[in-house]
């Protein structure tokens, strides 16, 4: 069973004016502040529900990691639904530094870096990797999704058969390693989700 930290009454830092509502899992319908910020996008409930569903039971004490984070969505999803722990890196301290309060106040066990996606995957693997489940949300129309795929894939950060879940803008079709799979989609506004599995035997090079 995953263990749980004590639930802080911390109140997060900055302005808050939105709120991310948890769907399934132990922190279902628990409401927690998030953020006013230009790109801030959770995914969707909908698409969540959906992606959730598809995923079935691997988040069940899985090592997850979530780039470009946000407010958290789908790591904190995960660890409700009974995931050993979820790293989060982060950009913008003050998001980051949000979303570690609401870690806090749910007691989950999960961290925050404070940092660049592309610059810290280009590093050794972290001591939680190689990682079951991962979360690849990146800012649309930078040009970040193809590359993050490729850091992650070099990197050491993935297990064997690790499940990656991609969104990108919905006019993207990004060209990922050739090592993963990709198990189902959903679209949305202008958004589209991809979940990849990676695959114990690779067809080919990495692209």
């Amino acid at each position: 069973m995953t263990r749980r930290r004590p639930p802080s009454r911390r109140r997060p830092s900055g302005k808050a004016t939105g709120r991310l509502r948890i769907i399934g899992g132990d922190f279902r319908r628990r409401l927690l502040p998030v953020l006013d910020r230009p790109g801030l996008r959770p995914t969707p409930d909908r698409v969540r529900e959906t992606l959730f569903n598809w995923l079935s039971s691997a988040p069940l004490g899985a090592q997850v990691l979530d780039l470009y984070a946000g407010t958290g969505a789908l790591g904190l999803e995960a660890l409700s639904r009974g995931a050993r722990q979820a790293h989060f890196i982060e950009r913008d301290g003050g998001v980051a530094s949000a979303l570690r309060d609401n870690l806090a106040t749910l007691g989950a066990n999960g961290g925050v870096t404070t940092g660049d996606v592309l610059t810290l995957l280009g590093t050794s693997a972290d001591a939680a990797a190689p990682y079951d489940l991962v979360f690849l949300d990146p800012p649309f129309r930078q040009g970040l999704a193809e590359p993050s795929c490729a850091a992650l894939e070099a990197g050491g950060w993935l297990g064997e058969r690790a499940w990656i879940y991609l969104e990108t803008e919905a006019e993207l079709t990004p060209q990922v390693p050739a090592t993963w799979g990709l198990h189902r989609e959903v679209h949305a506004g202008d958004s589209h989700g991809r979940l990849y599995r990676r695959l114990a035997s690779p067809p080919g090079d990495a692209c």
